[in-house]
């Protein structure tokens, strides 16, 4: 099983999912990533602001915050390596991050399981 990690920039919620201005990208990426979690990867998010923790004990993170400041977040992580920074990726973009196959994906643009509607699964 593969290891995700987000490396949120600083937010008011685990999730920046509050407040009066809601960002759209920010709730299709927690779906985003409950989707993952659905596929079999484990999934761990950590908000600067909440959890600063994690940023320092991951010396890449550390590194790219200390040269580039926050303007590298959101950073996502799979399995210990930097696959994305500075953008939260669409389902198709993280399917490809994390090494989906050509059926993940193709079931990520289509919106249909792997069987169709044969119910072969």
């Amino acid at each position: 099983m593969k290891n995700v990690q987000v490396f949120d920039k600083p937010m008011c919620c685990s999730t920046g999912v509050c407040g009066t201005e809601i960002d759209p990208v920010l709730p299709r990426f927690a779906a985003d990533l409950e989707w993952l979690k659905t596929q079999g990867y484990r999934v761990q998010r950590f908000n600067l602001a909440q959890e600063p923790a994690p940023f320092g004990e991951n010396q890449e993170v550390l590194n790219l915050i200390t040269t580039r400041g926050t303007t590298c977040l959101p950073l996502i992580v799979v399995d210990g390596r930097i696959v994305s920074q500075a953008t939260y990726p669409t389902r198709e973009q993280l399917t490809a991050l994390v090494g989906g196959s050509a059926l993940e994906i193709a079931t990520v643009r289509s919106g249909a399981s792997c069987c169709g509607n044969s119910g072969c699964c």
